[in-house]
């Protein structure tokens, strides 16, 4: 299945692309937005981030006309200042994430992402790490299991399932994705079962959130972003589910509002302290209905924006 970008213009469009401007794409994934960026540079230059080294091979190959304007780098979005700071580079003036995980790894049914597979539980986006998802299945303790269901996964049987797969591993491992949708399947009743919708789907999220550390590498991710921009420059963030959009939206909130001021402090306007940042749009970006009726993928997307308005 191609992999289509999803909000692919209003993403990069709302960082204002300066044709000789330094850029970042924290998960270039396939190089959609990328390209569409490049194609806006003149003098300019992307440096992309991926974890996933198959992604960085593809997109090496779907930007060679271009790639003396792009630095592609091994490395999760969260190591993002270290790395830049490593090529001399100390600001810049957009970045981009699309937080999704791309339709080729779900594809790839060697990969341990998809229940629509049978494969090896894998799930792992740097394929040179050593958690996987076989190793959160067969050796977190139920009430691991149980809080990651929870808590990534928002799975309203969190404790059912737990318990069901620790039962199955005391038997034996359980190895493949098929198996741990049996598992599951069998821990749910059957009016769930009937629902509309996989059964495994929030499972499998939850535990793919923690073989790849989404969520904490996110936060890092965006407070080391918001770090690097200059001013006048935008981060512009696409997420997926609502645990993700949450700590954008309230990130993206802290870092827009001023500081709090004791209101019995006597200070004129122009003493107080302004933010640093502005939102660009209070309320997400979402994907307009030709988006909706040609990619699916678009349907949970929000866009988040943010600028740098002072040093």
């Amino acid at each position: 299945m191609k992999h289509v970008s999803v909000l692919l213009h209003e993403t990069v469009d709302s960082l204002n692309v300066k044709p000789d401007g330094i850029y970042v794409d924290g998960t270039l994934g396939r190089a959609g937005h990328a390209k569409y960026l490049i194609s806006k540079l003149t003098t300019g230059h992307l440096y992309a981030f991926d974890k996933d080294e198959q992604a960085l091979k593809e997109s090496r190959e779907n930007l060679k006309d271009v790639l003396d304007k792009a630095t592609l780098i091994h490395a999760d979005f969260s190591r993002m200042k270290e790395e830049l700071h490593a090529r001399g580079v100390e600001k810049v003036d957009g970045i981009m994430m699309d937080l999704g995980v791309s339709s080729p790894q779900f594809d790839d049914s060697q990969r341990g992402f998809s229940y629509r597979f049978d494969a090896r539980l894998d799930m792992r986006m740097n394929q040179e790490q050593d958690l996987d998802a076989e190793k959160v299945v067969n050796t977190y303790s139920e009430q691991e299991l149980t809080r990651i269901l929870k808590e990534y996964g928002e799975e309203r049987y969190a404790y059912a399932i737990a318990k069901a797969i620790v039962k199955k591993r005391t038997i034996q491992p359980i190895k493949t994705t098929f198996e741990l949708v049996d598992v599951i399947k069998s821990a749910l009743p059957a009016k769930e079962l009937r629902k509309k919708g996989h059964p495994a789907k929030q499972t499998f999220q939850a535990i793919r959130i923690e073989v790849n550390n989404e969520l904490g590498a996110l936060q890092k991710g965006i407070e080391e972003a918001l770090d690097l921009l200059d001013v006048n420059g935008r981060c512009a963030i696409i997420t997926f589910h609502s645990l993700e959009d949450r700590i954008v939206k309230n990130t993206f909130k802290d870092y827009s509002s001023a500081p709090f001021v004791e209101p019995r402090i006597p200070l004129k306007v122009e003493q107080m302290e302004q933010a640093s940042f502005q939102l660009i749009n209070r309320k997400p970006i979402l994907a307009t209905q030709e988006e909706l009726d040609e990619n699916h993928r678009s349907h949970s997307a929000k866009l988040r924006v943010i600028e740098r308005i002072k040093g």
